[in-house]
């Protein structure tokens, strides 16, 4: 049980920390109030006092895997003086990697009932990344409708991480690195590398 001494704040952000853990090592589906609660040393009932409904939670977990996201991205562009299409690039990579390797966290941050809960302000925390890919398609393709290729490049890159993820775009392709296939996306959406 926690103490005395433990903050309301520093217990819920405990409760957050939990449910980050645990997705990233078991999955979305092991997310339960139930076993976030006793992974925090805390009875059941406790996380309810700080979320009061199961989807506050997991949108507070997911709100966490949006921000990591947003600081890999961040990093990874740098200062932004490289062009928009490495940029474009730069991001892809970084989508695919956290997609990959923290397959739970992004399952749970996809997820369209938390989204569209509007619980914890989870799409003004997504909309930023996605702004971005907008701002950086508007540049390297001035002729285009950079909110609807955006969208279809956000697409592409979601198929590719859930095939890749299973395992079908290697045997289709015979890639053994997603690469290659980032290159055909970023081509077939931007037109071919220096033109």
């Amino acid at each position: 049980m926690p103490s005395v001494q433990e903050s309301e704040p520093g217990l819920r952000a405990r409760l957050v920390d939990v449910g980050v853990d645990l997705v990233t090592r078991e999955g979305a589906q092991a997310l339960t109030l139930r076993e976030i609660a006793r992974r925090a040393g805390v009875s059941h009932g406790a996380p309810r006092r700080y979320f009061p409904t199961h989807l506050e939670l997991l949108s507070a977990i997911a709100r966490r895997g949006f921000e990591d996201l947003a600081r890999r991205a961040t990093a990874a562009v740098g200062d932004g003086t490289a062009t928009p299409r490495a940029q474009l690039t730069v991001l892809g990579r970084v989508y695919l990697e956290f997609a990959l390797g923290y397959r739970g966290m992004y399952e749970l941050m996809f997820r369209h009932d938390l989204l569209e809960s509007g619980h914890l302000g989870l799409r003004d925390t997504s909309l930023p990344l996605f702004g971005r890919l907008v701002d950086l398609v508007g540049r390297a393709r001035p002729d285009a409708d950079a909110r609807l290729v955006a969208g279809a490049l956000w697409a592409n890159l979601h198929g590719v991480a859930q095939l890749w993820g299973w395992g079908s775009l290697q045997l289709a392709t015979g890639a053994d690195d997603f690469v290659p296939v980032l290159r055909s996306v970023l081509d077939a959406h931007l037109g071919p590398e220096g033109e």
